[in-house]
């Protein structure tokens, strides 16, 4: 569990080192002053201030990091070198390099991950471009009143044989049963590392096909060429993108309804239990975590709310709108509402994810003790 709190904080770090890396970065560019490059929150561990005037620091408490950029709350406007002297535009560019550097995170992990094998559906695409390694046919449906419900066939068996023979591909069995209408056939699954032998009789399922009743998924570990791979991270980072914005739209349309959210939402500590299960999958798993976690950090920080650089985006468009800042006090209040709030709902969902993974934490707190 120990390991598990560390790679959780190491996952975590990387993906804030990033964030602000891109505000460090395009702040510099945009000729702002960074006064303080930090990992981590205060209080200070160790602090030193480099020959461009920045004080990196490391801070005792692991969750997260910051850049501090001169006049970043709207103060020193009249300062060339200040976040509040330099154009709507150039604050812009400043607010959104973090979060496009998590994008940019995402899609570089998922690259590298489909360069050494992500686990992923099998199609005629990544069978005829890429290399196949660990496939199987599972079982991701059993339809009501059709063979294989009556047998005990279970969502998530994996398909070995049929009548002793393996089939390659859904297309190939879909044939072989439809030969077969009427006749009893045996299959082989897998359950939970167990063999499991049952003997179905092919039934008509239309179309002149048959079938057990079933819906089957064709997975497998698929790995590219170099240029693949960075085609393919870069194409389901778009893909995820649009899931998640469809994602978060539905829990705001819902929270704002009253309705339930329909999913689970974990923090910090729901988060970490979530990267001790992944961490035992193995590496590729952790990989694709980090790069969703990386993703949901990009979409949750463009989010227009108070304190999230998409709230502080917001006023800097408002001002481009009205030709004039609003004013430093009113923004500087509603940021402040608005982390408070943050600070609130953190707190609500931490005490909800202790009380639902509670049986996982008491095992890490005996285990340290």
């Amino acid at each position: 569990m120990l390991t598990t709190a560390l790679l959780f904080l190491i996952i975590l770090g990387i993906l804030v080192f990033v964030h602000e890396a891109g505000h460090f970065v395009a702040a510099r560019k945009m000729g702002m002053k960074v006064e303080e490059f930090g990992f981590g929150f205060p209080p200070r561990i160790w602090g030193k201030t480099g020959k461009d005037g920045v004080v990196y620091s490391i801070n005792w408490i692991p969750l997260g990091g910051f850049c501090k950029i001169k006049g970043e709350d709207g103060e020193n406007r009249t300062e060339l070198d200040s976040f509040g002297s330099k154009k709507p535009w150039r604050r812009a560019l400043v607010l959104v390099a973090g979060v496009a550097m998590n994008f940019l995170l995402c899609a570089v992990l998922l690259s590298f991950g489909y360069l050494i094998g992500l686990p992923q559906a099998v199609d005629q695409e990544s069978l005829d471009q890429g290399i196949v390694k660990e496939y199987k046919v599972q079982i991701v449906s059993v339809l009501d009143d059709k063979p294989a419900k009556a047998a005990g066939v279970e969502v998530g068996d994996v398909l070995l044989l049929v009548d002793g023979k393996q089939i390659q591909g859904v297309k190939n069995l879909v044939q072989y049963t439809s030969e077969r209408i009427g006749q009893t056939v045996k299959f082989q699954f897998e359950r939970d590392k167990n063999v499991i032998e049952k003997d179905i009789e092919i039934a008509s399922i239309g179309d002149s096909k048959g079938g057990i009743g079933v819906g089957l998924i064709e997975t497998g570990v698929v790995s590219y060429p170099v240029h693949l791979a960075v085609w393919n991270g870069f194409k389901l980072t778009g893909v995820l993108t649009g899931e998640f914005i469809y994602a978060f739209y539905n829990i705001i349309k819902n929270l704002l309804v009253g309705k339930p959210l329909g999913v689970q939402v974990s923090g910090p500590v729901g988060i970490a239990v979530l990267t001790g299960q992944v961490a035992r999958l193995g590496f590729v798993y952790i990989l694709q975590f980090a790069a969703l976690l990386s993703l949901n950090l990009a979409i949750i920080n463009l989010l227009p709310f108070p304190a999230l650089d998409g709230g502080r985006l917001l006023f800097v468009l408002i001002e481009k709108i009205r030709r004039k800042p609003v004013s430093q006090k009113i923004e500087a209040l509603i940021h402040t509402i608005g982390f408070s709030l943050l600070l609130i709902l953190i707190i609500i969902i931490t005490f909800q994810d202790i009380l639902r993974y509670s049986g996982a934490l008491s095992n890490f707190w005996q285990n340290l003790i």
